[in-house]
């Protein structure tokens, strides 16, 4: 059996498997296949892939190996091949027409941003993994950015009042950037919708701003959830409180499968004092500020709004290296012990992120 590493586009760093990694596949006798420059970005060369037992191909010598690995979605040269299997992170809740052509090509697509988000599936979780580089690097963009000291220091010349950092969602890259934001000495406040990540929030230094009522997202896969009207109108005013004061704002809040929440207005972008720095996450499904645009630094009223949502690709190296163990830890769940694929669709976690197969959507929520 082969595993093929295909390079990815330009404006991605990361790769799918380090050398490291793809050490681990041919030990067991798994021939694996990388393209040519596939690591370059991520600091691997091809000669570490070879030392590591890897062979260096042309893409489409890749493109035909039994599974094919690719972060990003590839161009339907590589997709047209018939009873391949194609693992990445490919949003299929956004990309339903792409993965109608692929069911049709007869391609098997696992998208590993649909794995279910249970304890079994955290070693595998690649969003989680990525998330947590983008928290941290987010607050780092942030200090970048913003004009004046995260610490408060106390000189000859004056003190210097620490910066205020807010927070929007407590998730993964929430909480890594409640985390770095501390290690800076900023003064962090946190608002998120389930009240369960309270203690979470409290225990990394922070405070939690809470607003009653929200619905429940218990049973949301740890995504966030639509909310009432009367709830969105308790938190409009109680984030537009805390935003009021603050002089940096982070923002994570997405939903799967829709546009991204509008959480900070232009109204509350305007009462921001001057200087002020906005770094938005979910940039890619549209942002947290009606005027983020993704990949764009844009200036509103004295304040820079940053819209990254690929900030785990300014660590590629680590990035891939996270994102690679994610993927080894999936593929032992479709590679029997004798190198070969078994596709056991009654493990809920190979069934949960299977898009397309045998020339048919099958996932649920996109049939």
């Amino acid at each position: 059996m082969t595993i093929g590493v295909l390079k990815e586009p330009a404006h991605e760093t990361r790769v799918s498997l380090l050398a490291e990694a793809a050490a681990t596949l041919t030990k067991k006798g798994i021939t694996v296949i990388v393209e040519d420059g596939a690591g370059v970005k991520a600091f691997c060369s091809n000669a570490e892939y070879e030392k590591a037992g890897v062979q260096i191909k042309s893409r489409d010598e890749v493109a035909a190996a039994d599974i094919v690995l690719g972060i990003h979605q590839p161009e339907p040269s590589i997709t047209h091949r018939p009873s391949s299997i194609i693992i990445g992170v490919y949003q299929p809740l956004f990309n339903a027409d792409t993965m109608k052509k692929w069911a049709a090509a007869g391609v098997t697509t696992f998208s590993l941003d649909m794995l279910p988000r249970t304890t079994r599936a955290q070693a595998m979780d690649v969003l989680s993994s990525q998330a947590n580089i983008a928290g941290y690097k987010a607050v780092l963009t942030a200090a970048n950015a913003y004009g004046r000291y995260f610490p408060m220091f106390m000189t000859a010349a004056g003190s210097i009042a620490p910066a205020k950092l807010l927070i929007l969602g407590a998730g993964v890259a929430g909480l890594q950037a409640i985390a770095t934001a501390k290690r800076l000495g900023a003064v962090v406040e946190v608002f998120d919708t389930r009240p369960a990540v309270k203690e979470e929030v409290m225990s990394l230094g922070a405070k939690f701003v809470e607003v009653e009522g929200a619905a429940d997202a218990s049973k949301a896969g740890g995504y966030a959830v639509e909310q009432s009207e009367e709830f969105l109108q308790r938190q409009k005013a109680k984030i537009a409180e805390s935003i009021a004061k603050a002089d940096i704002v982070i923002t994570t809040a997405q939903i799967p499968g829709k546009k991204a929440p509008i959480l900070i207005t232009e109204e509350m972008l305007k009462a921001m004092r001057n200087g002020s720095v906005v770094i938005d996450i979910a940039a890619a499904t549209g942002g947290n500020t009606p005027f983020t645009k993704n990949n764009e630094t844009v200036q509103f009223n004295g304040v820079t709004i940053i819209g990254n949502s690929s900030l785990q690709s300014t660590m590629p190296s680590d990035a891939s290296k996270m994102y690679g163990k994610n993927v080894l830890n999936f593929l032992q769940l479709i590679i029997n012990k004798e190198g070969q694929i078994n596709l056991n669709w009654e493990d809920d976690l190979v069934k949960g992120c299977c898009i397309t197969h045998n020339k048919e959507i099958v996932h649920e929520r996109l049939k």
